[in-house]
């Protein structure tokens, strides 16, 4: 177990880059997937990201779950796609699995994913960070769905606005290169995810009242 003893699951996560930025803050952080990760896999579980949330007596429990879903029949950027989506039951399959992570026995949970019909269909997102806020010149929408959790603060904004994420030419890694967290935005959400846990940690042993995040 690491440092604080505060356990930490990135769900649908492969790059590690989420994982690995709680974990060099001293979180018991690991990532699962149906792929195989490219960081170490001594905490990777490659396993349906479901089981691993909710499954306490295998997996153990956990204080903290960040889940990026698979956007591909859900993004808005696809919308012509939705006819076939909807009649094949592809999109409504996702939105189940959507609602599943949110519905996980987890204490305190952020789901991620871009501009998409989880707005619609479950409900509208929390926040909308851009990758300029957090060190990147670039533009990419990502909403983000909270549960107990406090509004992400950028940390660094940077001039410079290229739309480099939808002008990536096709290939066979193309979507995975378009779903990679940005490292500056996986540091804010260690830091001030991991602060805020770490804080709530101790007023509940301290036994100060808890306070509401709901407005901030």
């Amino acid at each position: 177990m690491s440092g604080n003893g505060i356990r930490v699951l990135v769900a649908c996560e492969y790059s590690a880059t989420v994982r690995d930025a709680f974990r060099a803050r001293g979180f018991d952080a690991w990532s699962c997937d149906l792929l195989p990760t490219e960081g170490d896999p001594s905490y990777h579980w490659q396993k349906d990201c479901i089981d691993v949330a909710t499954l306490s007596d295998h997996f153990g429990s956990w204080d903290l779950m960040i889940a990026h879903p698979p956007c591909t029949d859900l993004a808005v950027s696809g919308a012509r796609h939705f006819p076939a989506k909807r009649a094949d039951g592809r999109q409504q399959r996702s939105l189940d699995f959507v609602k599943r992570l949110l519905d996980a026995p987890i204490p305190h949970i952020a789901l991620e994913n871009p501009v998409s019909v989880i707005s619609s269909h479950i409900r509208k997102p929390d926040q909308i960070i851009q990758p300029w806020q957090f060190g990147h010149g670039e533009t990419k929408a990502t909403c983000l769905w909270l549960d107990n959790l406090p509004k992400l603060i950028p940390t660094d904004i940077v001039p410079g606005r290229s739309d480099r994420i939808h002008k990536m030419p096709p290939g066979p890694n193309r979507w995975k290169e378009r779903s990679r967290t940005y490292a500056g935005i996986a540091a804010a959400m260690a830091s001030q995810w991991g602060d805020f846990l770490i804080s709530e940690r101790d007023r509940q042993l301290s036994g100060e009242p808890e306070l509401s995040w709901a407005l901030l």
